[in-house]
């Protein structure tokens, strides 16, 4: 009768029902968030160029990426600890308000310090915006749905991210950096309005931690140390991404390729082709092989691109590099968000976007100094390598796991 009952249980959980992912808020909240990467993405790529174009230094070059960085990790614990007194929607609105703000300033001047200011508030918004944001998400996704439903979010980020830039990059090279921050901002704007109308989950813990909030500690609000491992790993996968934004403009000038807008392409097309098979594939699977294949394919389109001669050499990078790094960014945010409570979901949240910014931030900072000695091309194969890095420590973490992967509920 006992083991009856126990196989009419097992069979009952097989056949539950998959709880609804794709809900109104959840496809605002997509839209809006992809709107806000793309107007911050836009820019990312042709600060660099546009410093170098009014007389900044190579070292300057990097600051430009690397104070923005440190900004926007500095400001996450503080963010973490009001998502867990605070309601999503009013930290979102201030969020996506400032970003609007801090984009409208770039055409006010010309002189490099005023402009690294300005840079380093933008990446206390910046810091601000992806952590709530990134929160609210996963507030509106079932448990049981993680990594499919932070892998369709994550296609906003991940388009964003590839898009955008090439959109970005043909407006400074055609026209002007002005009108490229006209239309950085207005994307701005869209997200705003679709923020305003979307309706956000809080969590009922957030309610009672109003009654009695919780004790703020630095550490514990940029921390969550049941997710420490994958947040490592997400630092050295952006890592070779950070080359690749900061001096891919910078590359196609040197070698003459009037192309670079297509890397960025063909990188957000394939990305999102295998986006819906990888979450689906995390939530069966785990994170392990999914990340194992995704870095090797990456470290292989970090070769394609410092070797590249031809726009079609861009193309095959691009594409390459959209399956890897694409595929890895969601899978790595789930993996965090795997690994900790609801109620910590905001401040593991906040740890995986600093994580991409000292990821970037420190590629720009250390790959300034070394590019004062070297093409850039070698700077995409020393980068490369942090791929290789990310493969070893997956294949670590996964040698250790003595259970099958099971999704959280």
């Amino acid at each position: 009768m006992q083991i009856g009952f126990q196989l009419e249980m097992e069979a009952r959980k097989i056949k539950m029902p998959q709880p609804k992912l794709w809900t109104w808020p959840f496809i605002f909240l997509i839209l809006a968030n992809l709107f806000t990467f793309m107007s911050f993405q836009m820019l990312l790529p042709n600060l660099p160029p546009y410093i170098e174009s009014i007389g900044g230094s190579s070292l300057q070059v990097g600051l430009i990426t690397t104070m923005f960085a440190f900004a926007a990790i500095i400001i996450r614990p503080f963010i973490g600890h009001l998502l867990m007194t605070r309601p999503r929607k009013i930290l979102v609105l201030i969020g996506a308000i400032s970003l609007l703000v801090m984009t409208a300033l770039y055409p006010i001047t010309q002189v490099v310090v005023i402009l690294l200011i300005i840079r380093f508030i933008h990446g206390i918004a910046w810091g601000w915006s992806t952590t709530v944001n990134g929160t609210a998400a996963v507030d509106l996704v079932p448990r049981r749905r993680v990594g499919e439903g932070m892998g369709y979010f994550g296609l906003s980020v991940t388009v964003g991210m590839i898009m955008a830039p090439s959109l970005g990059i043909y407006l400074y090279q055609n026209y002007s950096f002005d009108l490229l921050v006209g239309i950085a901002a207005a994307l701005g704007i869209i997200a705003i309005l679709l923020f305003s109308v979307t309706r956000f989950v809080t969590p009922e813990q957030v309610y009672k931690n109003q009654e009695d909030p919780p004790r703020f500690s630095f550490t514990g609000s940029l921390i969550e140390k049941r997710s420490w491992y994958p947040a490592l790993v997400t630092i050295l996968n952006t890592f070779g991404y950070g080359s690749v934004v900061t001096y891919i403009v910078i590359f196609g000038n040197e070698q003459g390729l009037t192309g670079t807008f297509l890397f960025y392409f063909f990188n957000a097309v394939f990305a999102t082709i295998t986006r819906p098979v990888t979450g689906r594939y995390f939530d069966k699977n785990g994170p392990w092989k999914l990340i194992m294949i995704c870095s090797f394919i990456s470290f292989g389109a970090m070769w394609v691109l410092a070797l590249a001669s031809s726009n079609v050499h861009l193309i095959i990078a691009g594409a390459l590099f959209g399956i890897g790094f694409g595929s890895m960014m969601p899978a790595l945010q789930a993996w965090v968000i795997s690994k900790t409570t609801t109620e910590r979901s905001g401040i593991a949240n906040g740890m995986y976007y600093s994580s991409i910014d000292l990821g970037i931030g420190s590629s720009a900072f250390i790959l300034g100094f070394i590019y004062q000695f070297v093409e850039t091309a070698t700077l995409f194969k020393l980068s490369s390598f942090l791929f290789l890095f990310v493969l070893l420590l997956t294949i670590l973490d996964y040698r250790k796991q003595t259970e099958p992967w099971v999704a959280p509920e």
